[in-house]
């Protein structure tokens, strides 16, 4: 098993001094969120440090709880994961935001490519519009059930327009551009502009021609709103009131669209961001809100003036709402990346610029790069957490991997980042000691997946990755050099390649014993997806090395609700439901984390289920809200943090950063107290012959379980003084549990050598 859950169990079970509180029968179990540890960078405690991370944010406005102050909504465009944060109030009266996962399940879970909240009925609530398959624009009214809780109901798929019978159609949204879904005649109802589909370098304007407002009746007003065009490839380049040459390259990549009133003359200006550019270009409206014209004297490529102008590595879009809690509408300014490919860093993406001026008349001012996502771990992309006791203190440490960042040297690639755990057994607080251990950064690796696992049975955590190098994936592993118990010591030149692979696209490592002899045996998510599965099964051949043999190309058969194999699979081995059987934990690209019971037991097909998180404002279990898209990478890591003697399980999110979440049980009956413990003895320490003695002061029965919770001894003889058979036991630690005639139980820790 691995061994980040090994110790985390040992902690909890010594520190607590019982089993804890054990339940009679359980009919319902799941995972809920929760901040399990505080982190710290530095002398700063993150206030947000679970909320997940921001690659590529749309935020938007919102009254979540309904107390009359706006909260705030983030769609990230790279996830198509939806973000929820309330404006609270501290006993002094300043404002902050927390983080308020509850919400973000009552959000439509179909919501793709761009998410934006726009109140289309005047009724002071703003409803949801959202791009849908093949360009269309989805229309959600933002309802209150009879309970006063929020709720989105569709209102329409497909929006249309209608000029004459011969000229009517579906508004066309391309999927890489973001609309503009605002007033722009100034006549209170809500209209669209749009990049055009056949020019692609002009503007369209579908006006809202509703009786009143609440319609969603749309009219082509023209295709050539501001009456300019942006022809040329130059980022920086627009030509007004003119047709682009026929020679002049055009510039086809996708636009990102926002009209505010930026001068106070009461009509709509435009701000724009293009792909493969940093700029954010605005364009003053000269003319009036009916006839807009943009001319060159008003356009600005060093956007805002008068301060730090945007440069994001690519692709900037723009948006207004009030975060500095002053009742004046900030701009947040974020890249608009459906995917990374272009690799570029994205740790700090979320760009401020604070409103010095007023609500009517608006000045920005640069304020920070990275808006909330400060107050978060995020390691710029696809995370994954992994958690072993590295420094030999006996509290569980935390590693989180990238699948690349930029850092000051220019290079795209992964790091371990090191949070070492200066908390407690129950109340870990992890602290940034590192953003590079061991110097792994400059092997040039890219999509980092480590684990830990007791590789070569000597008792010590050893470290293993899978990762892409020159475009092939691979797994590495570093032997610890230290004793069992002692600080973890990792040595570079020593690192090595497992045998036995072959080539793979994609890995992603799991370690446990599957087969009973005693050698952790491998899972490997990869992206194998035509002729065989994603989920491979290596049995491993005991040797000096690490080698493995394929027992199976398609472990469980593991596929997607719609059937399909699925791509960035990361499997987890670990017994999470608690029955002293190992499970299996898969996360991929559709955003599910399926949870199969009792692996050894399932054959063929895995029976697995995926409503596991509990959603607090419905009160029942669901699936998952992490993102789904093609390139959706998630990472998994259990142990328990604290000490409660369960585990909990980390989420590594494609947006960089990480969620926590806790074991969640609905009890039929009332779970029963663990009764007065009492204290023995186990001797000698460590056992370095085939038995250990076992002495308690009255008559017990004895199971002795190894750090994953497995049971892998027992006497069931009631004695006070037992010679306890260690043959066939594997070095390292393990855990006795001492049970009287009576009910009462105590444990204590046994080390093989």
């Amino acid at each position: 098993m691995i061994r980040r859950v090994r110790l985390g169990l040992l902690a909890g079970l010594l520190a607590a001094g019982t089993l804890g509180a054990r339940a009679q029968q359980a009919v319902s179990w799941g995972l809920e969120y929760q901040p399990l540890a505080k982190v710290a960078h530095g002398s700063e405690t993150l206030p947000l440090a679970w909320a997940g991370g921001f690659n590529a944010p749309q935020f938007s406005s919102i009254d979540l709880n309904q107390d009359g102050q706006n909260d705030l909504f983030a769609f990230d465009r790279m996830s198509n994961r939806a973000t929820t944060y309330l404006n609270v109030t501290d006993a002094a009266g300043q404002h902050s935001w927390q983080y308020a996962p509850q919400y973000e399940a009552l959000f439509p879970a179909d919501m793709r490519n761009w998410a934006l909240l726009r109140d289309y009925n005047c009724d002071g609530r703003p409803d949801l519009f959202t791009h849908a398959n093949g360009g269309d624009i989805r229309v959600y009214r933002q309802d209150v059930d009879a309970q006063g809780q929020l709720k989105f109901t569709l209102v329409s798929s497909q929006l249309q327009f209608f000029n004459s019978a011969t000229n009517s159609g579906n508004i066309f949204a391309g999927a890489y551009d973001v609309p503009s879904i605002d007033d722009v005649d100034g006549d209170g109802k809500l209209d669209l502009l749009l990049v055009d589909f056949v020019s692609t370098s002009t503007v369209s304007w579908y006006r809202n021609v509703s009786a009143a407002c609440g319609g969603l009746s749309f009219r082509l007003e023209t295709n050539y709103w501001g009456r300019f065009n942006s022809c040329l490839a130059s980022c920086t380049s627009f030509v007004f009131e003119a047709q682009c040459r026929a020679a002049a390259p055009q510039h086809t990549g996708g636009f990102v669209l926002t009209s505010f009133d930026l001068d106070g003359d009461g009509d709509r200006d435009l701000l724009t961001g293009r792909d493969q550019c940093p700029e954010l270009v605005s364009l003053r409206n000269d003319g009036t809100s009916a006839q807009a014209l943009m001319k060159s004297a008003g356009q600005n490529a060093q956007f805002p003036a008068g301060t730090t102008p945007v440069r994001l590595p690519n692709f900037p879009g723009a948006y207004f709402a009030d975060v500095t809690f002053d009742g004046r509408p900030d701009l947040l300014v974020t890249p608009t990346l459906i995917n990374n490919a272009d690799q570029v860093a994205l740790r700090q993406s979320t760009w401020l610029y604070a409103n010095t001026g007023t609500a009517a008349v608006p000045a920005f001012t640069y304020r920070q790069p990275d808006f909330l996502q400060g107050q978060m771990v995020d390691v710029s992309e696809a995370a994954t957490p992994a958690l072993a006791d590295m420094d030999g203190d006996g509290r569980l440490d935390l590693l989180v991997a990238s699948a690349g960042d930029v850092p000051s040297g220019g290079t795209y690639h992964a790091a371990l980042h090191y949070y070492r755990n200066e908390g407690t057994a129950q109340e870990p607080v992890f602290k940034r000691v590192s953003e590079d251990y061991l110097g792994l950064a400059a092997k040039g690796f890219t999509n980092l997946k480590p684990t830990f696992a007791d590789l070569n049975k000597d008792g010590a955590v050893d470290l293993a990755f899978g990762a892409s190098l020159n475009g092939t994936s691979r797994l590495w592993y570093l032997l610890n050099q230290a004793a069992a118990g002692q600080p973890a010591r990792f040595e570079l030149t020593q690192l090595k390649e497992a045998a036995g692979l072959g080539n793979l696209i994609g890995l992603a490592p799991a370690f446990a014993d599957l087969n009973g002899d005693q050698y952790p045996d491998l899972v490997v998510g990869t992206n194998e997806i035509s002729g065989t599965g994603a989920l491979r099964y290596y049995r491993q051949v005991p040797g000096a090395e690490l080698q493995f043999t394929l027992v199976t190309d398609d472990f469980g058969q593991v596929r997607t609700a719609d059937d399909y194999v699925p791509t960035n699979l990361q499997p987890l081995l670990v017994d999470l439901d608690g029955d002293g059987k190992m499970d299996l934990l898969t996360s991929d690209n559709s955003g599910a984390v399926r949870f199969f019971a009792d692996v050894a037991a399932q054959t063929g097909a895995f029976t697995g289920r995926t409503d596991l998180f509990y959603q607090p404002l419905t009160g029942q279990y669901g699936s998952a809200r992490l993102g789904s898209s093609t390139s959706l990478r998630l990472g998994l890591a259990a142990a328990d943090l604290t000490g409660d003697q369960q585990p909990e399980l980390l989420i590594g999110l494609e947006e960089g950063g990480l969620q926590s979440f806790r074991l969640r049980r609905d009890v039929e009956t009332a779970t029963r107290p663990a009764k007065t413990t009492f204290s023995f003895q186990v001797y000698p320490v460590p056992a370095t012959d085939h038995q250990a003695t076992v002495e308690t002061p009255v008559p017990t029965r004895l199971t002795v379980l190894d750090l994953t919770g497995r049971t892998v001894r027992t006497v069931v003889a009631l004695r006070r003084v037992h010679q306890l058979e260690l043959q066939g036991l594997a070095k390292g630690v393990y855990v006795v549990r001492a049970e009287a005639a009576n009910g009462q139980l105590a444990t204590r820790r046994l080390v093989v050598r």
